[in-house]
């Protein structure tokens, strides 16, 4: 059941949006779910770059329409002249800014921190950026693959290239957290905030398995034996099946071995010397038995019968599904991950749920993504603006 708007928990937060691709979109549409209301703020010229990205539905972007649900469109060119009165009343309105500019970026346009500030001191005011508004890398451009490799991310990856935007989605989940931590403080105190996240602050904050050798060494520790998560420990790593497919295995525990090795009839891969300290191992002398007896078990076996029986024992093997397999999945349908919502040009489109709307903090059902500039008349009218004025500032294309 969707709850009334006015019971969720952001119901009356205003966010003003000017972000843009990934990490602030993300953000902001996680807001919106909690019932923030946003307005994004884009170029009259193209918009977020992100609505060109294919793959498309019919005519528009599966990935814009992914994170820019819950808002609403403005276009403003911070450039023209007439501009900045536009901007003062939607700083006015807002209780929140998020900005993806590259550094320095911001206040040439004249939406920075301190700018903001002296219009509304109790602004909540959020950078997201790729390396932070200071430091020797702060004027790189934050590209998600440039982030891993600077927080040493991807020295575990086999072919050195990730399949996940880790740098993108824990800026996006620490600007959330730092935008809701910053609105409880201020309305207990009325002081806003200056949040500077970068996505390598945030990723390198989240490194700790990755980085625990070197954590240890600058501990005066050796870091060895070095923990094993990819692909080098034979109870953790992923095989190939009869079919043609593969299964992810976790074995890491000696009770899950344990329950493995009787599942498939081969007690004697059972060690009584196993400790804690063997479960992120490569297992030593053992590992090349454990490699193969698991290989052997996979190589005449089809995938989905594996998971099957693997189930059936309650043990962590699962098949490696394909993107089109994770959307359609049982397990995604039976938890309300994916459901179809309507689309005011594309029909009927899948969308991917909050995660918290089981708990009634978030909506069951997004607004879809708003056309370039749909709002703009909508929004200046409520920055009360009157027909003439909302014509004039058309005219001399500052919307």
């Amino acid at each position: 059941m969707e709850p009334n708007a006015s019971d969720l928990p952001l119901a009356d937060i205003k966010i003003l949006d000017f972000s843009r691709l990934l990490p602030g979109p993300w953000c902001t549409q996680f807001l919106g779910d909690l019932g923030a209301e946003v307005i994004k703020v884009e170029s009259p010229e193209s918009g977020d770059p992100s609505r060109h990205n294919p793959p498309l539905y019919s005519e528009t972007s599966a990935y814009f329409n992914s994170v820019n649900g819950n808002k609403t469109s403005l276009t403003l060119d911070l450039r023209a002249k007439g501009a900045q009165e536009v901007l003062a009343r939607l700083v006015d309105w807002a209780d929140v800014v998020v900005e993806s500019f590259s550094v320095g970026t911001a206040k040439r346009l004249g939406i920075d921190y301190d700018s903001l500030r002296a219009l509304k001191p109790s602004l909540i005011y959020c950078s997201i950026s790729g390396f932070g508004q200071s430091g020797p890398l702060s004027t790189v451009p934050g590209h998600d693959l440039v982030i891993q490799a600077a927080a040493g991310n991807l020295q575990a990856a086999p072919d050195r290239m990730p399949c996940f935007q880790a740098g993108d989605y824990a800026a996006a989940s620490v600007a959330t957290i730092g935008i809701l931590s910053a609105i409880r403080r201020r309305d207990r105190t009325g002081v806003g905030a200056n949040l500077d996240v970068a996505m390598f602050d945030s990723l390198m904050a989240m490194g700790n398995i990755a980085l625990a050798p070197a954590l240890s060494r600058a501990g005066n520790g050796s870091g060895m034996p070095a923990l094993q998560v990819w692909g080098a420990n034979p109870r953790y790593a992923i095989y190939p099946t009869r079919d043609g497919k593969t299964v992810a295995v976790c074995l890491l525990e000696a009770r899950l071995w344990r329950q493995f090795c009787a599942a498939i009839g081969r007690p004697d891969l059972i060690s009584d010397a196993e400790g804690p300290a063997d479960r992120h191992s490569d297992h030593g002398d053992l590992g090349r038995q454990y490699q193969e007896a698991v290989s052997a078990f996979c190589a005449t076996h089809d995938r989905d019968e594996i998971v099957r029986i693997m189930a059936e024992h309650s043990l962590p093997i699962i098949g490696v599904h394909s993107a089109d397999e994770a959307l359609a999945g049982d397990h995604a349908q039976a938890r309300g991950m994916v459901r179809a919502v309507p689309h005011p040009v594309e029909g009927e489109i899948p969308e991917l749920a909050n995660p918290l709307q089981a708990a009634g903090l978030a909506r069951t059902r997004r607004a879809p993504a708003p056309a370039l500039g749909g709002d703009t008349d909508r929004v200046l009218e409520r920055l009360g603006y009157g027909e003439a004025e909302r014509l004039a500032l058309h005219r001399a294309k500052v919307v």
